[in-house]
């Protein structure tokens, strides 16, 4: 991603955060026949320090990337949207897009089936948890065979990050009355309607400096 201090993130625990919010990620590897990309969440490993990442293949996509092999760039991205400078009410104005982005880079280590298969549960209880009656992989005894045989097709993988790059553009250049009045726009009905990002930039302004507002 283009250098821009003003947008960096480099706090772990902010990046980590991203990542918790937004587990749907893009995983990229440069095989023997090119370019690879897969498509899979993941989850941090809470135990964990440093920013470790957890997840699982299947055994095609396994051969594609030769985990472990390699390094692997692993694509998070959080509330994202297209920023009219109708909206800015200031002239000059461009258009732009905001955006949040984690680029994490590391070589994947290859887990044992026992623990693929409890990284497997833990994927799914993190999605499961929020529901009124959750669903467990071994909620019985013929569901828990059947994912041990499902296991099998797969390959778990825990992704130590050696290095990440992370943007978060939320308008930082403009002055807050107009970050408002784009928090505004985005909050309405219409073709950029968008909230999530809406929320992301409001949340920039509660923790702006005062003394940018003076």
């Amino acid at each position: 991603m283009r250098h821009n201090p003003d947008t960096v993130l480099s706090d772990d625990d902010v990046v980590k955060g991203v990542i918790r919010r937004n587990p749907w990620a893009t995983m990229i590897s440069h095989g023997d026949d090119g370019l690879v990309a897969s498509h899979y969440p993941f989850l941090l490993d809470e135990t964990a320090e440093d920013i470790v990442l957890l997840s699982h293949v299947g055994r095609p996509d396994e051969e594609l990337h030769q985990l472990g092999t390699r390094e692997v760039l692993v694509v998070f991205e959080g509330p994202n949207g297209y920023v009219s400078p109708s909206w800015y009410g200031t002239s000059p104005a461009v258009p732009t897009w905001n955006f949040v982005a984690v680029h994490c880079h590391g070589t994947p280590e290859l887990m044992e089936t026992d623990t693929n298969l409890d990284v497997l549960e833990r994927l799914v209880d993190y999605f499961e948890a929020p529901l009124p009656e959750p669903f467990r992989l071994r909620r019985d005894a013929e569901n828990s065979d059947y994912a041990d045989r499902l296991v099998s097709g797969t390959v778990g993988f825990s992704l130590r990050v050696e290095r990440y790059e992370a943007k978060d553009k939320m308008s930082q250049d403009k002055p807050p009355e107009v970050v408002q009045r784009v928090i505004e726009a985005l909050r309405q009905e219409g073709p950029h309607h968008n909230p999530a990002l809406a929320e992301r930039m409001a949340a920039h302004q509660r923790l702006r400096p005062l003394s940018e507002d003076t």
